[in-house]
């Protein structure tokens, strides 16, 4: 895909109010992709009034046409289904196969899910003597990361349109062109002009700009917690809603009833994959001490074998932070079993699959969210000790635990301070509401839970 020059705003391309742009960096040679332009306040404010002036028209549509324009831009997508792809492989250096069967197969299935939702959700209600109207909250700011470039963008977007808001977007530097991509296909699908915008830029200078905004009446973002902080700290002030979907250090508990084998491989694979850049991804396996050691060969000999077929992290200063962790997991005593801080090519950001032994609740390998393909198994003796090393942190996105009997492992679960929980390897759903306790965030994203953050209700009595 080759890079717009200019912004997306009321439904058309337009130049950028200043001359900076931003590099796109291909992170498996670090080669310059192209540019796309730096936005500023300026272009935020632009996009923040056509948002603002499309939204009258857009909140009275009807919500059957909100959902055809969402099955429009769902087969948009489906149709450039491999142009995603190669853009986010290009951007992100994720494997081609990686985007094909995730960064562009569940964007495609989430602007599907809020199409049929659009279709059939309740906007009006009877309570007792009461209509009960689900309206939109108005014009949404979106800022959203890196690491799933376009589920990230649509997990938002859509859902925003189906509710009848307003949307502007400020999508991560280090992957814009698949967000420019995204507003062709908004375009293609024929959604009014100024219902959807798009402005590339800066976090600090243009996700700040948006946050800020005095017109915008949600801010949803999706990245760190230091700045979800901030963000909520700045939306407070306005007295304005947030959706704030946060970082996470999930566990992976493996009770010894569970097939111990089964549930390690798995677990190594969620943390490889997407080179460990996944906010729900376990990166704390829990095993009980008879099976610990075990389990730990099992893990090194999986984590081994990915070598070469995980892509690199997105870029030099990412690549910088997760080196830097695992070598701090080494000065606190963790063993190392596999992988390391050396840098397994000499061109590219790419990170060793490592994996830690003998790692303490406290250690800071054990607490802070890394984002890289990096596992710490942890021994707990009994199952409070394994729920009280599982809850012990600031985060509750998500986790899984394994055990030979479901009930089992659905008791412990429901024990776990955490969003969203896998039993004995559970399957992606995109209707079910993805977010997370404690200081994972604040809300829920996908299905009708997801659709609800974009509503506020009216009560009508009679």
């Amino acid at each position: 895909m080759k890079a717009h020059d200019g912004m997306y705003i009321d439904g058309q391309w337009r130049p950028a109010a200043a001359p900076e742009s931003i590099e796109v960096v291909n992170p498996v040679d670090e080669q310059v992709l192209g540019r796309v332009p730096a936005g500023t306040a300026e272009d935020v404010d632009a996009a923040v009034r056509a948002a603002r002036a499309a939204l009258p028209a857009w909140a009275a549509t009807a919500p059957a046409e909100r959902a055809a324009r969402l099955a429009a831009l769902r087969d948009v997508l489906a149709s450039r289904k491999e142009e995603i792809a190669e853009t986010v492989t290009s951007e992100l250096g994720s494997p081609l196969k990686f985007s094909q069967n995730v960064h562009a197969a569940v964007p495609i299935a989430v602007a599907g899910s809020y199409a049929e939702l659009a279709a059939t959700y309740v906007f009006e209600e009877k309570v007792g003597n009461s209509t009960v109207h689900h309206e939109p909250v108005g014009v949404v700011g979106a800022i959203t990361p890196w690491n799933y470039p376009l589920h990230q963008i649509v997990a938002k977007v859509a859902p925003a349109l189906a509710a009848g808001c307003t949307v502007v977007l400020k999508p991560a530097e280090d992957t814009p062109l698949v967000a420019q991509l995204f507003a062709e296909a908004v375009h293609e699908a024929g959604v009014p002009a100024g219902v959807f915008n798009l402005v590339t830029g800066l976090g600090p200078v243009a996700g700040q700009a948006l946050a800020e905004h005095p017109d915008v009446d949600l801010v949803s973002f999706t990245g760190s917690t230091a700045v979800g902080r901030r963000i909520g700290a700045t939306a407070g002030a306005a007295v304005k809603k947030v959706a704030l979907e946060l970082g996470g250090k999930s566990a992976n508990v493996i009770l010894p009833s569970a097939d111990l084998a089964r549930a390690v491989n798995v677990g190594v694979a969620n943390v490889m994959s997407n080179s460990g850049q996944t906010c729900s991804a376990w990166t704390r396996m829990l095993v009980h001490r008879e099976q610990y050691a075990e389990a730990v060969e099992l893990a090194a000999a999986a984590a081994a074998k990915y070598g070469d077929r995980i892509g690199p992290v997105v870029n030099a200063k990412q690549q910088a932070r997760v080196r830097g962790y695992i070598e701090k997991g080494v000065a606190e005593g963790a063993r190392l079993v596999t992988g390391g801080p050396e840098a397994p090519r000499e061109q590219g950001y790419f990170v060793s699959p490592t994996v830690f032994a003998d790692v303490t609740p406290d250690m800071t390998i054990a607490q802070e969210e890394i984002f890289g393909p990096v596992l710490s198994i942890l021994p707990y003796e009994d199952e409070e000790d394994a729920l009280r090393i599982a809850n012990g942190t600031v985060y509750g996105l998500a986790g899984a635990v394994w055990a030979g009997d479901e009930e089992e492992a659905v008791a412990f679960a429901r024990r776990l301070e955490t969003g969203q929980v896998d039993i004995n390897g559970g399957r992606f759903n995109p209707l079910a509401p993805f977010g997370g306790y404690k200081q994972s965030g604040v809300g829920r994203e996908l299905g009708a839970h997801g659709l609800t953050e974009y509503l506020q209700t009216k009560s009508l009595q009679f």
